[in-house]
């Protein structure tokens, strides 16, 4: 079936999500009307009948309480099933704004930006306008960590295949993945909720040995007991109130060993139905375990035969009933004659003893799938863009059509470039501001996108495995008195040891030795070169030195120039940002410092 573009869907889909808004609220106002007339039914029926025997009140009380608390019930889901819908038309909009590259108030992964990395500083990775800001479609801690761990390094071969199918068969579902992503942003998961259980997890039990479960029954049971004796008038009231401080010390004390666990879980109370929910919606996708890499089994159901979803749901339930101590009323004599608290933690020791062993994994998995759901939405929005080929020759990248993803559509322009094997270096020169640049961050983003597993800007793409290492944008750091000279030669240090050492490496080079004099970065700059191809290295370099591109005639088939250039009409520029064979023999600075004002 062929699938809707993405506009007109998101149009249809804030359609049908509008009228499923206005038919919820028209039904939650219906049962807000239903419960004040059953409550004000109950209570004149039972003005009424007040006079007559007790029953007749308390089977009245009963229908009408039984009534509503359906109809509390009833509003409830209609209520989360509104926010839901609400959720969901939110995601929607922010689509059309996301499309039109007014993306900059989202979420934007700072936090994950290395204060050193091979590339993440100069591909804009991350930060305002950056690729993880345009592309996360993630509501969790881990799903945004897990996003960001796929930007910072390549995956293996397999992994990127198997993603790659992933983020396919969810495309073809788009409301799913609106939905799915709606969920988790009902009350975002953190990663200290996983922090916390994990905590948890690791304490060791307390409650675990079998005279506690012993103190469970025995002590009840005589507490009731004495109960029931002090009822029938069988236990004098002293002994009743001196047995009866006995049980409320031996609740109490067992209370103080409780309550670590209670302040440590209570914090992640509130995410729990987020975390069974997300669950849910992955248990009930009905995507396939094969395109979904090691996600579904993992959450199916286990001995105890619950799906994940549903054992989260157990936690949840067992951690409210510890919240019967926050009515003093109920929870003082339920502890005192039932021992509560030790009930509770009883429950919560098998909880742990059946489900350790899981629930990391858990969060692991919310991770993961939604960062597949940010490939899928990627693949759905963009239905230009296409699978990256996995090439097993060393060295390789062939594009066709190949485009920078974060310049709108309108404005960007499609290049062809490919190089392969080892050694191969690419030297690009070209005027000021013709796109030497923005073409090497276009390679380089997209080979970090297909290492992620997700489609790129590119009418085609074959690559090989190769972690880009780049040396573009450059900045001193007072903190650590280095200089941009010196952290520059940092940065090609990494570059050329990684060549040495023979890794799969695709380095990109911008005006490298920009920090020292001319004749030292003519001589430096054509060194780095010739070693590179000594050292069998691949990557690209760009360049305004034409005494670098001479060295092509010296490494036939190793070395080739490229070029991007302009077209000069008096003293106006124009660019065409079209990557072309050869040396550029056009450049404009001249021009540009006429137009500041240098007599020249």
């Amino acid at each position: 079936m062929e699938r809707m573009e993405p506009a007109a869907f998101y149009r249809q889909f804030i359609s049908t999500r509008s009228a499923r808004k206005e038919s919820l609220t028209a039904q939650k106002k219906q049962f807000g009307w239903w419960r004040l007339f059953c409550f004000a039914a109950g209570a004149g029926l039972l003005y009424f009948l007040w006079p007559l025997p007790l029953m007749p009140a308390l089977l009245v009380i009963a229908a009408f309480t039984a009534a509503f608390l359906f109809l509390v019930g009833r509003s409830a889901t209609i209520q989360q099933e509104l926010s839901q819908t609400e959720r969901e038309l939110r995601i929607a909009a922010e689509e059309d704004d996301i499309a039109a590259h007014r993306f900059q108030h989202r979420f934007d992964g700072s936090a994950y930006l290395p204060a050193s990395h091979p590339y993440a500083h100069d591909l804009d990775i991350f930060g305002k306008s950056s690729l993880y800001q345009y592309l996360h479609r993630t509501s969790s801690g881990p799903g945004r960590e897990t996003f960001a761990q796929w930007l910072l390094a390549p995956a293996a071969d397999p992994v990127i295949l198997q993603r790659q199918e992933a983020a396919r068969e969810t495309s073809a579902n788009p409301a799913w993945s609106i939905g799915f992503q709606a969920t988790g942003d009902a009350e975002k998961l953190e990663s200290e909720t996983a922090s916390t259980l994990d905590r948890w997890l690791q304490d060791p039990a307390q409650f675990n040995k079998p005279a506690w479960r012993v103190v469970a029954i025995v002590v009840p049971v005589i507490a009731v007991g004495t109960l029931l004796l002090y009822i029938f008038d069988l236990l004098s009231t002293p002994r009743f109130l001196a047995l009866t401080i006995l049980f409320l010390l031996i609740a109490f004390a067992i209370t103080r060993k409780v309550q670590p666990a209670y302040v440590m879980l209570n914090k992640a109370v509130s995410q729990l139905n987020t975390l069974s929910s997300v669950l849910a919606c992955l248990e009930s996708s009905g995507f396939s375990n094969g395109s979904w890499p090691g996600i579904l089994e993992r959450i199916a159901v286990a001995e105890n035969k619950l799906p994940a979803s549903k054992r989260i749901r157990q936690l949840r339930q067992i951690l409210d009933r510890f919240d019967i101590r926050l009515n003093p009323l109920v929870f003082i004599p339920l502890n005192a004659f039932l021992l509560w608290d030790l009930q509770v933690i009883l429950q919560l020791e098998k909880w742990r003893r059946e489900q350790q062993s899981s629930v990391h994994d858990w969060f692991r998995v919310i991770g993961e799938a939604e960062a597949l759901n940010s490939l899928a939405r990627a693949a759905f929005n963009h239905p230009g863009w296409t699978t990256p080929t996995l090439s097993g020759l060393p060295g390789h990248f062939e594009a066709k059509a190949l485009l920078h993803p974060l310049i709108p559509a309108r404005q960007a322009v499609a290049n062809d470039f490919s190089t392969s094997g080892r050694p191969a270096i690419s030297l690009i020169t070209g005027s000021n501001m013709a796109g030497k640049s923005t073409f090497l961050r276009a390679v380089g983003v997209s080979q970090v996108l297909a290492m992620a597993g997700s489609m790129v800007p590119a009418a085609k793409l074959t690559v090989s495995n190769n972690r880009i290492m780049s040396s573009m944008r450059i900045a001193d750091n007072l903190e650590e008195n280095t200089s941009t000279f010196y952290a520059e030669l940092n940065k090609l240090k990494g570059i050329i040891e990684a060549v040495r050492r023979q890794e799969p490496v695709l380095f990109l080079l911008d005006e490298i030795l920009r920090g020292t004099n001319s004749h030292d970065r003519q001589t430096g700059s054509r060194a780095l070169v010739e070693q590179m191809v000594r050292e069998n290295g691949t990557g690209l370099l760009a360049t305004h030195d034409l005494t670098l591109t001479e060295l092509a005639a010296q490494y036939p088939g190793v070395i080739r120039n490229y070029h991007f250039d302009v077209n000069v009409n008096g003293e106006e520029l124009y660019f065409d940002y079209t990557l072309k064979n050869g040396v550029c023999q056009s450049m404009n600075a001249s021009i540009l410092m006429k137009k500041i004002g240098i007599e020249i």
